[in-house]
């Protein structure tokens, strides 16, 4: 295929040798499968501010590293150098996401290298050797469902454990590979710590993986697996191999009215952006 102007400078530079075909076009990305020293991997091309979809809301950026106080000023006055540094912080997020968590064993694409705003990483393949489709395309038993939901819950265990929490978790962003899922789209990865948003973002993962599951395995619905981890995360006591019941009993508390209402408009864009892809492809 012909090959896009944002791959070339890999080629030149023989960070790949070629570029195979477009994998997908997403709302932050497209990713095109390359061969790279004999082995096919996938490059990640963001695309501009402008061009994304995603916003990147108030909620994702709180509590995320930047380079200095300087950096961290012009951000908050949004002054063009500082809309250029919240640009680069946000596409450093997943090089950093999926870097930390694949050091903490979490099923995340090992990296390969990130060179102006394209990152090369691991194709995730299925058994035969071909793109690992989305778990939205496929149908599962009831027991694979409930095999693939702990391994779930294991995984956002280890995430939350070395400190980061997914905040965009659904059906659209885990790969069914041939050893089982792995998670990908990690841009908006919040820092667990030092997000106020974090316990609410890792509430709705959980939910997501309960109702998508729980399509198979209706049992799944009626868990609280995420209110149980983050109780024990808030204490000091969750560990990668801590044993859960999906069972919690706690105080309950005032909400934070602002904090859901972003939470809920937020769910309300990806559904419809979800829709208007869904419109796209059953018209080409």
């Amino acid at each position: 295929m012909k090959v896009p102007p944002r791959l070339q400078p890999l080629l030149d530079d023989g960070l790949i040798d070629d570029v195979i075909s477009q994998l997908m076009s997403g709302k932050e990305a497209q990713v095109y499968v390359v061969r790279s020293g004999g082995v096919l991997r996938c490059a990640k091309v963001y695309k501009e501010a402008g061009k994304r979809s995603f916003k990147q809301a108030v909620q994702y950026q709180e509590g995320r590293k930047v380079r200095n106080s300087r950096s961290a000023r012009a951000m908050d006055k949004r002054s063009r150098y500082g809309q250029q540094e919240a640009e680069q912080a946000w596409l450093n997020a997943e090089v950093y996401a999926l870097r930390r968590l694949g050091a903490a064993g979490v099923r995340v694409p090992a990296t390969h290298g990130f060179v102006d705003g394209v990152l090369l990483m691991d194709m995730i393949c299925d058994e035969e050797g071909y793109p690992a489709p989305r778990l939205n395309d496929v149908t599962l038993s009831a027991e694979d469902a409930l095999e693939f939901h702990a391994r779930m819950i294991t995984e956002i265990v280890k995430m939350l454990c070395a400190g980061i929490v997914h905040g965009d978790l659904s059906e659209f962003n885990v790969l069914l590979s041939h050893s089982g899922p792995v998670i990908i789209d990690l841009p908006q990865a919040v820092n667990a710590a030092g997000n106020n948003s974090a316990a609410a973002m890792l509430l709705r993962d959980v939910e997501n993986m309960a109702r998508y599951f729980g399509r198979f395995a209706p049992q799944l619905r009626r868990t609280e697996y995420g209110r149980e981890i983050w109780s024990l995360y808030e204490k000091g006591q969750l560990r990668p191999d801590s044993r859960l019941t999906g069972k919690f009993e706690g105080i309950l508390q005032s909400a934070d009215v602002d904090e859901v209402l972003l939470i809920i408009a937020h769910a309300r864009e990806e559904a419809e952006q979800e829709l208007e892809r869904r419109r796209a492809a059953l018209e080409d």
